[in-house]
């Protein structure tokens, strides 16, 4: 039978203060509701996604999926219930957006129990070492009896481990016609959707629980558990880098993007960081401190210390990066030199290129962007400012301190800066002249 996971994402970022949607804070470079959606597109077959008025941001994270807007937030059983009409046939389960890390393992797991068909209704659970104020999970004969919230829950109750991560599963039918008759007969006066619990037992029937660790179903709704949940997904990212052959010399300090591709044998110093769309070629060493976001690293290449690559940015095979040298849309050729202290933005480089300490691509001219473009095997010395756009030829030489403003032709050297002019025992006589004032 055909399942549909409906995501509630409806939710404003209160606790977090912040104007922007709560699922749209980003774990390790997207948000929060694209790392559900992901696990959901390998578990299900239609998503609904229910937002919230002027939620067009939301809603395009949610693309292609269909969104509902719950017009006014009067609950998450509401909330639920404004799917209805696209439940179709089949299973329907009913997640939160602010539960990102929920793996595709277990929502098969939780489709799987509800298939046995021993149960009406099946809902995750877990055992957090910190229940805190967690909704307790009360049991009987292996079947769930109801679900006690801790500020109504007796001592003995507040002793139960297992607790409530909030994701219901149940027939397309039976989740409709429990959402619908759902009461708003609380201090709050919302329609909660766990309430859909105690309808089912009213039935006479089963509702079983689904374990799964509490780490994956751990609910965002504050900056500190946001922080939890990067650290999380980070030690997950970290741990499948490192058994594919990644060697990280100080795991905990590095920081991978969702996308992150990773060739064997590269080495990761300190203080790394990854934005998303970044890979790197086999053998590579990024050293600490560098960052790096939407580019491409060959392989056997050398990056860092404290170097910059920017989006659009490509590094050939064998190339060196060396610290503080930022590149931005640059294609550095293969094993092509900037080793110190550069700025290479629109830049094509070619291969076995080198280019001196302290050079710069001039792209900005206020209004526009402009290209440099050096051959293969070119030579640009230390503290050459490149005007663009400008070309430098293959087998060329640029004489350090220049300022390039026209093309150079190939294996030509280039000199483009003030004359040196020089005044015997000048220096002598300066020294003399300011030593007798002082006197």
């Amino acid at each position: 039978m055909p399942a549909t996971a409906v995501i509630l994402a409806a939710g404003l970022a209160t606790r977090m203060r912040s104007k922007q949607p709560k699922t749209l804070h980003p774990i390790a470079g997207r948000p929060m509701l694209s790392h559900l959606i992901a696990s959901c597109e390998a578990a299900f077959d239609r998503i609904v996604v229910i937002v919230g008025p002027d939620m067009e941001r939301v809603e395009k994270v949610a693309a292609p999926h269909r969104c509902v807007v719950q017009q006014e937030r009067l609950g998450t059983a509401h909330a639920a219930l404004q799917a209805a009409p696209f439940f179709g046939d089949g299973e329907v389960a009913v997640l939160y957006g602010d539960n990102p890390l929920i793996r595709p393992e277990t929502m098969r797991a939780l489709l799987a129990r509800r298939t046995r068909g021993d149960a009406a209704l099946v809902l995750l659970a877990m055992r957090p070492s910190d229940p805190a104020q967690y909704g307790r999970v009360v049991t009987a004969d292996g079947y769930v009896q109801r679900i006690v919230e801790w500020r109504d829950a007796s001592v003995s109750e507040r002793s139960i481990g297992l607790c409530n991560a909030g994701v219901l599963c149940a027939g397309s039918g039976d989740m409709a016609r429990w959402l619908a008759d759902v009461r708003p007969n609380n201090a709050k006066g919302e329609y909660y959707l766990t309430d859909t619990v105690s309808l089912a037992r009213d039935e006479g029937q089963r509702v079983a629980a689904v374990e799964a660790p509490a780490e994956e179903l751990a609910g965002v709704n504050s900056r500190a558990e946001l922080a939890a949940a990067e650290a999380e997904v980070q030690r997950s990212l970290r741990a499948a880098a490192m058994e594919a052959g990644v060697t990280m010399k100080d795991p905990n300090s590095v920081f991978l993007s969702y996308d992150t591709v990773l060739g064997p044998d590269v080495t990761l110093e300190p203080n790394v960081m990854f934005g998303p769309g970044v890979t790197v070629g086999e053998g590579t060493e990024i050293r600490a401190f560098s960052h790096l976001e939407a580019c491409r690293v060959g392989r056997d290449c050398v990056i860092g210390p404290f170097a910059r690559l920017r989006p659009s940015t490509v590094v050939g095979d064998g190339a060196h990066v060396g610290n503080f040298v930022e590149l931005k849309a640059a294609v550095l050729g293969a094993g092509a030199k900037a080793n110190h202290l550069s700025y290479l933005g629109d830049a094509d480089i070619g291969a076995g290129s080198n280019i001196g300490a302290g050079t710069i691509t001039c792209n900005y001219d206020g209004f526009a962007k402009h290209r440099t473009t050096i051959g293969a095997r070119a030579f640009i010395g230390s503290d050459t400012a490149l005007v663009a756009p400008v070309r430098v030829g293959e087998g060329a030489i640029v004489a350090a301190g220049s300022v390039i403003t026209e093309d150079v032709s190939p294996d030509a050297l280039a000199i483009a800066r003030g004359r040196q002019t020089e005044k015997p025992g000048r220096a002598a006589a300066f020294r003399a002249q300011h030593q007798g004032k002082r006197r």
